[in-house]
């Protein structure tokens, strides 16, 4: 098998994320709800995302910056110490999508894509109520990536979580009725049907 070696010290920032999120591939997609200062709403998904621990529980994401100014979902996570991540299913792809859109800080994405907000029971940040399972988080921390910050991870803590109850038996989700998407290279997205198992060694 011939390979092809990338030196990412030499390599363009935008190649760099080509080549990346073309081979961490599926992601799971943070739909991330936040509060502004005045009480308005901001919605916006991440697909560098993911749960890193289960005791404490703990999620992360990772936001760049837009030209002016920090990514508003990092920025407002930052002021108000609160996030919610939604889960995005097949069914709210679309308008998942359509909050993927360039915004400016004042807009309203739940309105813009026709969702309905729900405010958190420990948090007040807003959730989607039209994801199939949400989770509220307090942020932990948050981590200066690159030059002047160029990317910054929130890491938060999950205070509660919210889930279908038809997707539940007892604590074990059912993985057909979340029908949670993933994110691969481009546009592309996939879902999470097509399975197999492995047994794991003793």
């Amino acid at each position: 098998m011939k390979k092809k070696t990338f030196d990412f010290d030499e390599t363009e920032p935008l190649d760099t994320y080509k080549l990346l999120s073309g081979v961490v591939v599926p992601r799971p997609i943070g739909w991330i709800g936040t509060r502004r200062d005045d009480g308005s709403f901001n919605l916006a998904p991440f697909s560098f995302f993911n749960v890193v621990s289960s005791s404490p529980p703990t999620v992360l994401f990772s936001g760049g910056r837009h030209p002016d100014r920090p990514k508003d979902s990092v920025a407002f996570s930052e002021k108000t110490g609160e996030f919610t991540v939604n889960i995005v299913s097949e069914d709210v792809a679309h308008a998942m999508n359509v909050t993927s859109g360039s915004f400016n800080a004042e807009d309203d994405e739940f309105a813009i894509a026709g969702l309905t907000a729900v405010v958190g029971a420990k948090v007040d940040a807003p959730m989607v109520a039209e994801s199939p399972a949400n989770l509220e988080c307090r942020v932990v921390d948050i981590l200066d990536i690159g030059d002047e910050g160029r990317s910054r991870v929130v890491i938060g803590r999950v205070v509660a979580m919210h889930i279908r109850e038809d997707a539940l038996d007892g604590t074990r989700v059912d993985s057909d009725i979340l029908a949670a998407i993933g994110r691969m290279s481009g546009n592309s997205y996939i879902n999470t049907r097509d399975r197999f198992e492995l047994t794991r060694p003793s």
